[in-house]
């Protein structure tokens, strides 16, 4: 009976990893569901039957004292994917002139880039918001934003905390979607201006969103570039159709797939160790280090042209807890829409061509804003200054001067 019981549950254990191989080659959302079957179910009960069934009631006894030792190696193998910390071959975050922190009301300690407005002053600065959640400032966007600095406005790029040169927190659990909108009204005082306007790329079209639910009065405009969607999520709008006539496209790539190149046991254990249990698995250098990696990964879906990736090594200053924590908390948050609905504040949208954001989550926005305009940008993804900067600054500059 006992030997019966190891081939049945081995065999099991055999046709369901598989099966996970085959789902996840082609991407399906079962993957991880046949994973943990695979390992909760039939491999689990597999090596208990295997070690507490008598040698001698399992038999040819020498083909089972074999598995018995090749069980061990794969448990030995298995704990060190699972514990031992890892490099990624992450560079260094590069120098940044003119460095400024903020210490904040909420306890943040915020890097910060202030590019002085020129000549005539604008009434009101800008700031930016990066994406991610946990997407730094690099010297890239600082050039990409200098222009607007030229027409005049005061122009503030920062690290969201956990992320870049800001503070990490010491319980991971504070990384949430309220911290950084607690922050951000915070970074607005700071400023000690009465308006600003928004420039929210990605993650940062949300958190843009979840201030002026909070604080209307204290927004000029905003200009969502590539918008993630409003938290929480509302799934169905990702069966929305798009118009025809915006010519829209899918990428090449998608996040998943970056995803699934970019991760091993570790980086998953970590993801569920935090999110489930609010602890560190890895250290904030190992994390971050393996969140620039998998940026680098991820950011193969957010252009047209893959060629403009650089197979480089990434550079630092993204940051991983602050992401899963931060996507984590969505879900706990007041829904924002009956705040921001018919709300008379302008807004400019812009959206790449092959912007891996789903059309329905975009056009919320539109819906939400009455005062609003919708630029699609051609032959752009989702990081749109990347790849059409000239369209990027032209339709943001016109939507500043209106």
């Amino acid at each position: 009976m006992g030997k019966k019981i190891v081939i049945t549950f081995g065999l099991a254990a055999l046709l369901a990893f598989f099966a996970g191989r085959i789902l996840e080659s082609i991407h399906s959302p079962l993957t991880d569901f046949v994973g943990i079957l695979c390992v909760s179910l039939f491999t689990g009960p597999f090596l208990l039957f295997l070690f507490i069934v008598p040698l001698k009631r399992l038999t040819p006894a020498p083909v089972f004292r074999g598995l018995r030792v090749a069980a061990l190696l794969g448990i030995l193998g298995f704990l060190i994917a699972l514990f031992a910390p890892r490099s990624y071959g992450t560079l260094p975050m590069p120098k940044r002139a003119n460095i400024r922190y903020w210490d904040l009301s909420t306890g943040s300690r915020i890097a910060y880039t202030l590019i002085p407005g020129k000549g005539t002053k604008k009434p009101y600065p800008v700031i930016y918001l990066e994406g991610g959640p946990g997407g730094a400032v690099t010297e890239g966007l600082i050039q990409i934003m200098t222009p607007f600095a030229n027409d005049g406005y005061d122009v503030y790029v920062y690290d969201q905390v956990g992320s870049g040169r800001s503070s990490r927190l010491a319980d991971i659990r504070e990384y949430t979607a309220d911290r950084h909108k607690k922050d951000l009204e915070a970074i607005v005082k700071q400023t000690g201006a009465e308006k600003v306007i928004l420039i929210g790329q990605s993650w940062g079209a949300i958190l843009a969103a979840l201030y002026t639910a909070g604080n209307p009065g204290h927004v000029a405009k905003m200009i969502f570039t590539g918008p993630g969607p409003i938290q929480p999520l509302r799934p169905e709008l990702a069966n929305l159709p798009a118009p025809d006539s915006l010519h829209l496209r899918e990428p090449y790539y998608t996040n998943h797939q970056g995803n699934e190149r970019a991760n091993n046991l570790r980086t998953r254990a970590m993801e569920i160790i935090a999110t489930r249990f609010g602890k560190r698995l890895a250290s904030d250098r190992e994390a971050d280090d393996f969140a620039a990696f998998l940026a680098a990964n991820v950011n193969w879906s957010a252009v047209c042209d893959t060629s403009l990736i650089k197979q480089t090594p990434p550079e630092g200053g993204a940051g991983f807890y602050v992401q899963v924590m931060t996507v984590q908390s969505f879900r706990s948050l007041p829904d924002p829409r009956p705040r921001l609905r018919n709300s008379p504040i302008p807004i400019l949208v812009l959206k790449g061509q092959c912007d891996n954001q789903k059309w329905g989550f975009t056009n919320e926005y539109l819906q939400l804003f009455p005062d609003h305009r919708l630029v699609v940008i051609p032959d752009a993804g989702h990081s749109i200054y990347r790849e059409q900067p000239a369209l990027y600054l032209a339709a943001i500059r016109e939507f500043l001067t209106k």
